[in-house]
């Protein structure tokens, strides 16, 4: 016949008369090191046993870091693209409706980004973007095309 309902283990040993939980004699029991240390002890990142304790008594402050966790400088998550790339990607940009052929050349709206200049440019484009590099600049109006700027910050240089 198949055992259908095992016994728990915690079953057996409670009631009035045991007390002990199986490990012999009551004294045995009575001290901290077998509740995982006095206070605040064996708190520390693998101690299951005592998390119920820590996360009442101090919520979730406890564990993991709290405050300012980063250090030195923020990183520039601005975007940011290369002339080289965009060259790349002109067949691209037109298919997604990003950039137009006109008779003045191929338009093409990076207003979200900065233009750097790395790479050649081959084609007269007409960019319209939130800022761009001396490099950039110079390279666009040597190919005969044309830089936009939208930010405020930057003005494109009066001479």
């Amino acid at each position: 016949m198949i055992k259908t309902h095992k016994k728990k283990k915690a079953g057996k040993y409670r009631g009035k008369g045991q007390g002990t939980m199986g490990r012999g004699a009551r004294k045995k029991a009575k001290k901290a090191g077998h509740r995982g240390g006095a206070g605040m002890a064996g708190t520390g990142k693998r101690a299951d046993h005592k998390k119920t304790l820590v996360t009442k008594l101090y919520g979730n402050s406890y564990f993991g870091k709290q405050g300012i966790t980063s250090r030195g400088t923020k990183k520039d998550k601005s975007n940011k693209i290369n002339l080289r790339d965009i060259e790349m990607s002109l067949n691209t940009y037109i298919k997604k409706e990003i950039a137009k052929k006109t008779s003045k050349g191929i338009e093409l709206d990076l207003s979200d980004y900065k233009i750097l200049g790395e790479g050649e440019l081959k084609t007269k484009l007409i960019i319209t973007a939130k800022s761009a590099s001396e490099t950039a600049k110079e390279k666009i109006k040597k190919a005969g095309g044309e830089l936009i700027l939208t930010s405020s910050t930057e003005s494109e240089d009066s001479e």
